[in-house]
């Protein structure tokens, strides 16, 4: 038979990509000259599975090291230890109190641990609502108050309009003595300011829009874990009102100007330096309290030293504890044998003295935590007890 009437047709060529597919590969590795038709995902799947995977190529130490920058969506920073299911439970708690709309601080989720200001104050456990131990404020979480989204810095790290008015009642107090103001003159007015104050934050705890409103007004002077707390400003007035009212004149003052003044320098030094320092306790740095110190003997070498003596005397003064004198107690002079002229130091020595205890009863008053209270309350309370009876034994 003739085959001149047949056409041979040629073979279809065939494009072979640089990078063959793992169905051109046998299981071998060698690429197979057979056709295989179509396949479904599946069946590509499993025949990816099965087939050997091409070897990771090589790179060199640079480019290794560009790529890993580049496509490792992994944060480089120390990874922290896995929590426990009690922290679990205490972030769930947290987040199901942030207002819906708010974001984590810096961008990251937020720890379950509570000191990195993310998370609010949370009822007591027991006995289901406040305790006393709700009263500290610390820490301070981030989202509840909106001008503290917008002023992160300003208003939520470094709270200067919070500190600008802690600091404007010192120079208050001062105007107030130079005026010739009694201190048992001022516990009326204290009082008379601390009542409603006290009875708005208990009004705003119970009815949540006059809470949004007055966070909304004065959220710039709170800190945001008073959002769900009480307002640091009764603890302020209650302090002051106490180291006025039941110590000497000279005593008061100095204890509502430690707590002005340290308290403010010992916030302020401990967040912009307490990292490279010792930690004396949660939340209390070596840096925070050698500035309460320092503030501490200025404000005593200050008032007693400079203010009384040149602006004074003044309608009071005269009941002052200490009048540039300490000596030792006479039982102790006695037994030790000094006269009672070598048992006492004035002028510049004894108000040295003075100074460094002022600075020590500050910083030491602001660094221990009494049950958890604020330390607007202790600080003043602290340091009228720890001056009163230094001067009761040596002035």
């Amino acid at each position: 038979m003739s085959t001149r009437g047949i056409r041979n047709i040629p073979a279809t060529p065939r494009v072979i990509s640089p990078s063959p597919t793992p169905s051109e590969q046998g299981a071998s590795g060698q690429e197979s000259s057979l056709y295989n038709g179509p396949t479904t995902r599946s069946a590509a799947r499993r025949r990816l599975g099965a087939t050997p995977q091409p070897a990771p190529e090589e790179l060199d130490e640079d480019e290794q090291r560009a790529r890993s920058r580049s496509r490792s969506p992994i944060d480089q920073r120390t990874l922290r230890k896995l929590t426990s299911r009690k922290s679990s439970s205490t972030a769930n708690t947290a987040n199901s109190l942030r207002p819906s709309g708010a974001e984590p601080s810096n961008g990251h989720m937020p720890s379950s641990k509570p000191d990195d200001h993310l998370f609010p104050p949370t009822p007591a456990s027991t006995g289901g609502g406040w305790s006393w131990r709700d009263f500290s404020r610390s820490p301070s979480p981030l989202g509840l108050i909106p001008i503290h989204r917008h002023w992160r810095t300003f208003v939520h790290k470094h709270e200067v309009p919070r500190k600008a008015l802690h600091v404007s009642i010192g120079f208050f107090v001062i105007w107030l003595y130079l005026s010739g103001t009694q201190t048992h003159a001022v516990c009326p007015y204290l009082m008379g300011a601390l009542i409603p104050i006290a009875a708005v934050d208990v009004l705003r705890h119970h009815w949540a829009p006059f809470n949004r409103l007055y966070v909304k007004v004065l959220g710039a002077l709170m800190r945001e874990s008073e959002f769900a707390g009480y307002n640091g400003v009764i603890f302020y007035l209650l302090g002051a009102w106490a180291v006025l009212y039941f110590f000497p004149k000279d005593v008061g003052v100095m204890g509502t100007l430690l707590l002005s003044w340290c308290d403010t320098a010992a916030s302020t030094f401990g967040r912009l330096y307490g990292r490279y320092t010792p930690r004396i306790r949660r939340g209390k740095s070596l840096a925070g309290s050698l500035a309460a110190f320092v503030v501490g003997v200025g404000t005593s070498v200050f008032f007693w030293g400079w203010l009384a003596p040149t602006k004074g005397p003044l309608p009071g003064d005269e009941n002052f504890m200490f009048t540039g004198a300490l000596s030792l107690p006479r039982m102790v002079a006695d037994a030790v044998g000094l006269e009672p002229a070598k048992a006492t130091i004035t002028g510049g020595l004894a108000l040295g003295v003075m100074g460094v205890w002022s600075g020590l009863v500050a910083a030491a008053s602001e660094v221990v935590d009494v049950f958890g209270w604020d330390d607007n309350l202790t600080i003043p309370v602290l340091s009228g007890l720890g001056i009163w009876g230094f001067l009761k034994v040596f002035g």
